[in-house]
């Protein structure tokens, strides 16, 4: 699959060749809903327990006699209407860790951007190198681009002054080519890829690909 490399500002740099085990599969619904629901579960803390009645660490003595004090026959101190007892029927502890397989990971991820690319919402850029972090001269390059609303990746590392002039737009994120994931390629409009960031994915997924991960 080829693609016009453009330049931030709107201008061409040359063409370039997608490997079309990485860009050009048929995208799965049922594998990225898999992903989403694994990154958004991932996210959630631990869920918190409440300690109960058999937690508390509190004298079982009797109170009183049983009878004659004018008070009720209690018998423990855990018992939840005290203060300090432990809480009737309180939260349980619950942990959010699902698993999923690396394979399914990274066809994951090579569904999402192919279907990017089949959409015609992928994008490529030279590189995101700006002379200075003026976030008014990259919404005016970024609408000579015809992206609004994207998910730039940048190579290894992203360049400074386009993450300092970036982080004030809406619906603009940066990341590295590490950082590359399912639920914010699918949560943009448009996907902007480097060429760094092209190479990197491609030897990422490559590999994966080779493996048969589609299966």
């Amino acid at each position: 699959m080829k693609v016009e490399v453009k330049t931030l500002a709107g201008g061409t740099a040359g063409d370039l060749e997608l490997a079309d085990s990485v860009f050009g599969i048929e995208p799965r619904a049922d594998i990225l809903h898999r992903v989403v629901t694994w990154q958004l579960e991932k996210r959630r803390g631990t869920a918190r327990a409440a300690r109960e009645r058999s937690d508390v660490d509190r004298t079982g003595k009797k109170f009183g006699r049983q009878k004659g004090g004018g008070t009720a026959r209690h018998g423990n101190r855990a018992a939840p209407q005290f203060i300090g007892g432990g809480k009737a029927h309180g939260p349980r502890r619950r942990d959010f860790n699902p698993s999923l397989n690396k394979k399914i990971r990274a066809l994951g991820l090579r569904c999402a951007l192919s279907a990017k690319a089949r959409d015609g919402k992928l994008v490529v850029v030279d590189n995101l190198a700006l002379d200075a972090a003026k976030t008014k001269a990259l919404k005016e390059g970024l609408a000579k681009l015809g992206v609004a609303n994207g998910l730039f990746v940048d190579g290894a590392a992203v360049d400074l002054n386009f993450a300092l002039a970036s982080r004030n737009l809406h619906k603009v994120d940066v990341l590295p080519a590490v950082g590359a994931n399912v639920y914010d390629i699918l949560n943009h409009d448009h996907l902007v890829l480097t060429r760094a960031a092209v190479e990197a994915l491609e030897a990422r997924l490559g590999r994966a690909a080779a493996a048969g991960t589609e299966a």
